[in-house]
């Protein structure tokens, strides 16, 4: 099977240092370009050239810092799975839009299956999150339910892509 590779633009399609880039990238943000170059081979102003296509284009959305839940007192992630009574495009876009204004709401993803949307949450302690349901489910005519998963152990988190 041929792995097809996607494209970044139509002048530029993605090439395997770019794929060496965004993986190194990815697992650390805050390398250089002349450490990128370092390992893949670039020399630092090619590497610079190949960030911003690759940031212009959208390929790399955001960088962002992985912050320790366990260390800002957010002790609590939790996986629920809504079902809405109403699923047009007016009531779809009102949950999606206070979901990501929800502080709590970490990610959001709207789903086939029996779930309308899962919602991957984090809170400090079991009150936060019932203040939480009664906020943005119990309090919003549209949710028809709503079930919760309390997570154990995090196995793996990761954003990884590459």
């Amino acid at each position: 099977m041929v792995a097809c590779t996607p494209i970044c633009d139509l002048y530029h399609p993605m090439d395997e240092k770019d794929r060496e880039i965004l993986k190194l990238l990815q697992s650390n943000a805050r390398l250089t370009a002349d450490a990128l170059s370092a390992e893949v081979g670039l020399s630092p102003p090619a590497v610079q050239k190949r960030l911003k296509r690759l940031r212009d284009t959208g390929v790399v959305e955001r960088e962002i810092a992985v912050l320790s839940p366990t260390k800002l007192g957010r002790e609590m992630t939790l996986i629920v799975e809504v079902v809405l009574e109403r699923e047009n495009c007016g009531h779809l876009e009102t949950f999606k839009r206070r979901m990501r204004e929800a502080p709590q709401v970490q990610q959001c993803y709207y789903a086939t299956g029996e779930a309308d949307f899962i919602l991957i949450v984090v809170t400090g302690d079991i009150k936060e999150y019932e203040a939480f349901t009664q906020e943005y489910l119990f309090d919003e005519s549209n949710v028809a339910r709503f079930t919760t998963s309390v997570v154990m152990d995090r196995v793996k988190v990761s954003l990884d892509i590459i």
